[in-house]
This record gives structure tokens, C-alpha cells and sequence, in this order.
């Protein structure tokens, strides 16, 4: 599923129109994305848990040159950790 599925999807099942549901997704990711960059966590209860955390820095090879060793920068990457209630909905036989 895409976003412009999911919006009509959404549309849908709240009687919403699909200009109002995508700019709700839209702010839902602008403040999600804001407040892992921040350093804290949005947890969506039985859903879904969204994190940042920093990746160390290291020393890699030169693609252009792999005789040469690089140092890559320390780096802020996202982390997800799927709730309670999505790993049983997943685990569930139909």
C-alpha cells in the first residue's frame, strides 16, 4: 500500500475528505520526525514505538579507491520497535 492508497483508504472509513486526511499524515510524520530528532520517542501504544538513535562512526573503504581507508561520521538513524498487539495480529492464523 502507497500513501495515496492509504489516504483513500482512510478517506473512506472516516467519512474524511482526502485533502484533510493527507495533510493529517502529513503532520503526523512532520511531528514524529521532529520529536525522534529531538531525541525522544513516540510511542503509539500496541502499535508501534519510533526512536532515534546515533550510529558510532567508523572507518570504511574508499568505493572510488578501496585501497584508501575513509573515516564515515557518527549518524542519527530512526529505530521502530513493533507493539504488543501488531506482532499478535501478525502471528494470528486467519
Amino acid at each position: 500500500m502507497n500513501k495515496a492508497t492509504l489516504i483513500e483508504t482512510l478517506s473512506e472509513k472516516t467519512g474524511l475528505n482526502k485533502l484533510h486526511v493527507e495533510s493529517v499524515l502529513d503532520n503526523m510524520q512532520k511531528i514524529i520526525i521532529n520529536t525522534i530528532k529531538g531525541g525522544d520517542i513516540v510511542s503509539l501504544t500496541g502499535f508501534m514505538t519510533f526512536s532515534s538513535r546515533t550510529r558510532r562512526a567508523r572507518m570504511g573503504v574508499d568505493p572510488r579507491n578501496p585501497k584508501e581507508k575513509m573515516e564515515i561520521p557518527a549518524v542519527l538513524v530512526p529505530k521502530f520497535k513493533a507493539g504488543k498487539a501488531l506482532k499478535d495480529a501478525l502471528k494470528a492464523k486467519d
